[in-house]
């Protein structure tokens, strides 16, 4: 990691300065334009929920935090100092850890192996080091408790842990090498409701502690109730910051760009409902159109959707 030369030192950072922070940021790959124009900033004792739906370049915005692309355009900033990352243990480095949804940790090691993952404990010199396998298993289950999950046995294997618990490990594990910035990445989207909720309360837990929390989703229901301000991305452009309070669930959603749908979703149960209550068939053609019994039936080949 390298600082700017008109960088101040880092003795500590400017009063109210966020811990990370994206200016302008642009990424291309090729003619492709992932990011353009992009800004986020999250400070400590904040959970930030970075917004979009599929395609809007949160992915290429957080692999840009975390130091896998390095942005074309645009400057990063850690306690309002920009910096450069070269790679993502530059970005680990400075306190900035990244749960990702799918590669956070590895189905067939251990909790103790999985926690201590590149950064493992050796007792001995020399020839002789090796893992000090004791010393990771005690630290490990100690972590794990004071995040609310308690385990009997640091060797089972992670890939017999729930995705609540799995999400929940690799949080302990960023917290406990000293992250000052968690970058949580969909970590919701493939779990169930209690599962969901479990991730929810340790997001607000890490908060809590005063690390700044980055929480990306598509899921705005699981967006409101944590977070402190909400940045909206759509197809790789900003759609604003807004503080708490100041959007309900329809506005974060019509900003995201699924706003339309939804509504059109909506009229199409309302008028199934109305169906049902007059005691009609439910209609198998495409919603929103009205069935004719006259009508007949397309025939196949005709229709140029197929």
């Amino acid at each position: 990691m390298t600082m700017s030369a008109s960088a101040p030192a880092a003795s500590g950072s400017p009063a109210g300065a966020p811990l990370l922070e994206a200016r302008d940021i642009s990424k291309y790959f090729g003619a492709v334009v992932a990011l353009e124009g992009v800004s986020l900033a999250v400070r400590a004792g904040e959970i930030n929920c970075l917004l979009g739906d599929n395609g809007a370049g949160k992915s290429t915005l957080i692999k840009t935090l975390s130091g896998v692309h390095p942005p074309d355009e645009g400057t990063l900033a850690i306690d309002g100092q920009p910096v450069t990352f070269t790679s993502p243990r530059d970005a680990l480095n400075a306190g900035i850890a990244t749960v990702y949804q799918d590669l956070s940790v590895m189905p067939l090691m251990s909790i103790s192996r999985n926690f201590f993952l590149g950064n493992e404990p050796t007792i001995g010199f020399g020839p002789f080091r090796r893992f000090d396998a004791t010393k990771a298993a005690t630290i490990a289950r100690e972590e794990m408790h004071n995040i609310g999950i308690d385990v009997r046995d640091t060797e089972q294997l992670v890939g017999t842990l729930s995705g609540g618990e799995r999400q929940t490990l690799a949080i302990a594990r960023a917290e406990y090498f000293g992250a000052k910035v968690l970058i949580l990445d969909e970590p919701t989207s493939a779990l169930g409701v209690k599962e969901s909720a479990i991730v929810l309360r340790h997001a607000i837990s890490a908060r809590n502690k005063g690390l700044g929390v980055i929480f990306i989703t598509h899921n705005v229901q699981h967006a409101l109730p944590i977070g402190d301000s909400f940045t909206i991305l759509t197809r790789g452009r900003s759609g604003g910051t807004f503080r708490r309070g100041e959007l309900n669930a329809e506005a974060l959603h019509r900003l995201m760009g699924g706003g339309s749908e939804l509504e059109e979703l909506q009229a199409d149960l309302e008028s199934l409902a109305r169906r049902e209550a007059r005691g009609e068939d439910i209609p198998t053609v495409p919603l929103g159109i009205e069935a004719d019994a006259e009508s007949e039936p397309p025939i196949l080949g005709e229709n140029k959707h197929f």
